[in-house]
């Protein structure tokens, strides 16, 4: 019997609408073909429980894996990303700066921004909450880079640094197993995830 696998997977690619509300944009073309790919991978063969972020691009990834999979998601509303409301939408280069500063900084709100300690206690409070259940099974994660990059953080037992963050452009996964805690891997394309 195999050891159970904890994977935290963050959405790709989103349609970008500074009209809209961050929190409710949704997958790009782009996005969702990457996902749906995923979907049909055996590395998600034995998951018997999907966890998503209440952000629609999060519950848009989860419900095409958990379609596939046969499953019911469960929403989280507290797992969502560091919050950000503050500044509301910003330009690549100016949000890239802020988000270094978030990270470099995690005791202080950048800009009016959550603070990264609190983001990271709120994203491992959330895991561990779904993970004291004990059932069996794999369990998978849907959520964001930022977040995701805290718990990260935390569970190879790193302090909070951007350089643990994931690749641009989102898709990407980390595991680790639940027993221990132990990283199997750390951030890798959802393409790139072997069976």
């Amino acid at each position: 019997m195999t050891a159970d696998i904890i994977r935290y997977l963050t959405h790709p690619q989103v349609q970008i609408d500074p009209a809209v509300p961050v929190p409710q944009w949704g997958l790009s073309p782009v996005g969702r073909v990457r996902t749906e790919t995923a979907a049909q991978a055996n590395w998600l063969a034995n998951t018997t429980q999907i966890i998503s972020s209440g952000e629609r691009k999060a519950i848009e990834t989860a419900e095409i894996i958990a379609a596939r999979l046969g499953l019911m998601i469960e929403i989280r509303e507290a797992m969502h990303e560091n919050d950000r409301s503050a500044t509301g939408f910003l330009k690549p280069v100016e949000f890239e700066a802020v988000a270094d500063q978030f990270f470099a900084e995690p005791h202080l709100s950048v800009r009016g921004w959550e603070r990264a300690v609190d983001a990271q206690a709120r994203i491992v409070r959330e895991a561990e909450t779904v993970l004291a259940r004990n059932r069996p099974g794999d369990v998978l994660f849907v959520g964001h880079g930022a977040v995701g990059t805290l718990l990260f953080c935390r569970t190879a037992g790193h302090p909070i640094d951007r350089a643990y963050d994931q690749p641009a452009g989102g898709g990407h996964v980390f595991a680790f197993t639940r027993e221990a805690r132990q990283i199997l891997h750390s951030w890798r394309r959802l393409e790139e995830i072997g069976t």
